[in-house]
């Protein structure tokens, strides 16, 4: 039986850090994770239309930070600015009631390739597939958007019952290469679900975007002085 790992999990600390920045421990550190795991579904799940890349929680003694990057900024920010308001004031009363409306900063980035995302390309084709748009069509169109902007590899994985049938099953597109096991490999990944008539239908998506060689100077001066 195949174990899998999440590709972003595997490079925590090589080339990828940690969407959450803030340490806690005992029973605080169970609630921030709970706290940043809610807002972030929460957001993904509401703001599907902006396309949601990631959302990045920072935390300090008495603020938090939230920055939210998506490709349509606009969406979020809404006239005059209205938007971030009214979705500040939401986010305080659902998930941070220990926190002063004053303490919570919400940041809105824009996105500059959207089409390398792999969470923005999971919204897309949860969105497309509940249009009951044939998923074929779907899985060949992102992945020739996805090549277009730029990615050197490109696979998505729709799983469920497919237009209808009876059984389900796991139908499988990918482009290009995609070297889950090369821990200096960029690849983003994302994955989502469905909900149609027939029942959920889960996406997944591998984005290969090229390898990370750079390396932390501090590290090796640090070698350098120990050494000496």
């Amino acid at each position: 039986m195949g174990k899998k790992v999440n590709p972003k999990v595997m490079r925590l600390g090589v080339i990828k850090t940690w969407p959450s920045i803030w340490f806690e421990s005992g029973q605080n550190y169970i609630k921030n994770v709970q706290q940043d795991v809610l807002i972030r579904k929460y957001l993904i799940k509401t703001m599907r239309e902006a396309g949601i890349d990631k959302v990045e929680i920072i935390r300090s003694l008495s603020k938090i930070t939230i920055d939210i990057w998506t490709a349509k900024p606009g969406i979020i920010i809404g006239r005059g600015g209205t938007g971030v308001d009214d979705l500040k004031k939401t986010i305080h009363d659902k998930f941070l009631r220990n926190f002063r409306m004053g303490e919570i900063n919400l940041n809105i980035k824009e996105v500059s390739r959207p089409q390398l995302s792999a969470q923005i390309v999971v919204q897309t084709t949860i969105m497309e597939i509940e249009k009951r748009v044939p998923f074929r069509k779907v899985m060949k169109q992102l992945i020739g958007r996805v090549e277009r902007g730029g990615a050197l590899g490109v696979k998505i994985s729709i799983s469920g019952r497919l237009n209808g049938s009876e059984i389900a099953r796991t139908e499988k597109l990918v482009s290009g290469k995609v070297p889950l096991q090369t821990l200096r490999a960029d690849i983003d990944y994302a994955r989502g679900v469905a909900h149609t008539t027939y029942g959920a239908i889960g996406i997944k998506v591998w984005i290969y975007k090229g390898e990370i060689f750079e390396k932390d100077n501090s590290q090796d001066e640090l070698g350098e002085l120990i050494t000496a």
